[in-house]
């Protein structure tokens, strides 16, 4: 699943990587997370798709260093995501991602260890993967294997650093 360049060239990217707590920051740049935010509909019907650019755009977020962005636009198609769904599951351990990455640049590592356990466990759920009928849905097309693979290296280590931040397009095309 790869973002196209006419997709991103069209939802512009935050003016800043918003990161909590430090000094003398302005707050998140919402008025940029809103153009995309407005692309997500109030509910997706059966599945998530896995070309929705509100998806797309928060998968390229986190690969780009937007921990706190990726994890606001995740959310918002979570929210929409069909209650139960196989998408549900797969969205939150993306949201679990995002908000670890977030951590470790805060320099809190084992938040962030915790973060990527929470990550793993939701995606090694039963229901994530069982198999789907259409085949074009988010977790149809995720490398959900690759990324617990990802995860246990993380959580192998002894200690995280901020270089430990996991991207999505290490292991796929996203």
């Amino acid at each position: 699943m790869s973002v196209p360049p006419s997709t991103l060239s069209q939802l512009p990217l935050p003016q800043w990587a918003y990161v909590p707590g430090l000094a003398g920051e302005d707050d998140a740049d919402h008025d940029t997370l809103w153009q995309v935010k407005i692309l997500v509909p109030p509910a997706f019907r059966g599945y998530v798709p896995a070309r929705h650019p509100a998806l797309r755009y928060g998968i390229a977020l986190n690969d780009r260093g937007y921990f706190f962005e990726a994890q606001e636009i995740l959310e918002a198609v979570w929210a929409a995501a069909p209650q139960g769904g196989r998408e549900r599951i797969l969205l939150r351990a993306c949201i679990l991602i995002a908000s670890g990455n977030l951590r470790l640049r805060m320099e809190k590592p084992r938040a962030a260890a915790r973060l990527f356990g929470d990550a793993r466990a939701e995606l090694e759920r039963r229901e994530l993967h069982k198999q789907a009928g259409g085949g074009d849905g988010f977790a149809d097309s995720f490398p959900v294997a690759a990324l617990i693979e990802m995860l246990k290296v993380r959580q192998a280590r002894a200690a995280l650093s901020k270089a430990d931040w996991v991207q999505f397009g290490t292991i796929t095309r996203l």
